[in-house]
């Protein structure tokens, strides 16, 4: 597979965390000691770097590790499962989405996670290693994440599971709660980690069992960047730090956009997510940050 780009460029980080913690142009601006017109060339891709540093700090990003991505200067390492694991990733309009396939090499029973919006090269490797595929897993419910869904339903009658807090599919589904566990064969063992805020029910399925842990995150976490929403990007951030951020240190990050990433590499690298990422005390501001909500409806 060839090497997949970095999900967000620097300023998309900038942006979503701006967007996120709800702060304006002209207090952002503010609060750095930047220029509007230095600002506006930062939210457009246009690296200044002094700028940058600056802002950096009131979005509760490391500058360090921002100025890095901004310079292009770092890529994850790819994890290797030598069995077990398979990862597509395919084309979706604009865009690119990754499905994942994992399985138990001694007895073949299998899950899918996700099936983007294409899974013609899933049901291949399916049908060419005689694969038992039992369960198809949703992290959510976004249309890129799951538009190969009828057909990958319909070609291997696979149970298909989705939290209760998702939507309806275009198959029928069964519905999961947190902390819910599943298992193939005698070795992998499956859970359920609820980490909304991106959408109400977004799930990260827990793998063990393979060669590394494992965590399929959807659209909460991404190399080097995080997951986004309108309404409840503090929610999502909250959730990533106290139920990601916290699994061992060796588990594999697989994201439903981006290359896959590892939890040690990061803690170092991510700008939201390093201990440089601390916020400074001018965060309370009441203007700048609503308080978080408890949960989704």
């Amino acid at each position: 597979m060839p090497q997949i780009p970095l999900e967000d460029n620097f300023n998309d980080l900038i942006n979503k965390a701006q967007r996120g913690w709800k702060i304006t142009d002209a207090r952002l601006a503010e609060l750095a000691g930047v220029s509007l017109a230095d600002l506006a060339a930062l939210q457009q891709g246009k690296p200044i770097y002094a700028a940058l540093r600056r802002v950096a700090r009131h979005l509760r990003l490391d500058p360090e590790a921002l100025e890095v991505l901004a310079k292009g200067g770092w890529y994850p390492q790819q994890p290797v499962f030598p069995r077990g694991f398979a990862m597509f990733n395919t084309p979706c309009g604009d865009m690119r989405v990754n499905s994942f396939l994992i399985w138990d090499p001694r007895t073949r029973e299998a899950a899918a996670i996700d099936t983007g919006a294409d899974c013609e090269d899933m049901l291949h490797l399916i049908r060419s290693t005689q694969l038992d595929l039992r369960h198809i897993f949703i992290t959510h419910s976004h249309e890129d994440h799951v538009g190969a869904l009828p057909q990958l339903a319909d070609a291997t009658r696979a149970m298909v599971w989705r939290s209760e807090r998702e939507p309806e599919l275009a198959r029928p589904s069964r519905t999961f709660t947190e902390n819910a566990y599943f298992h193939l064969g005698g070795n992998i063992a499956i859970k359920t980690l609820l980490v909304n805020g991106h959408t109400p029910g977004l799930t990260t399925f827990f793998v063990t069992g393979l060669s590394w842990p494992l965590a399929c995150v959807g659209d909460a976490l991404f190399s080097c960047s995080t997951g986004g929403s309108p309404t409840q990007f503090d929610l999502q951030y909250r959730n990533n730090r106290q139920k990601i951020l916290s699994l061992p240190k060796d588990t594999v990050i697989a994201p439903g956009h981006g290359p896959l990433t590892t939890l040690a590499q990061e803690k170092l690298h991510n700008p939201f997510y390093t201990r440089g990422a601390t916020a400074p005390h001018t965060y309370a501001q009441p203007e700048q940050i609503d308080e978080p909500e408890e949960d989704l409806p």
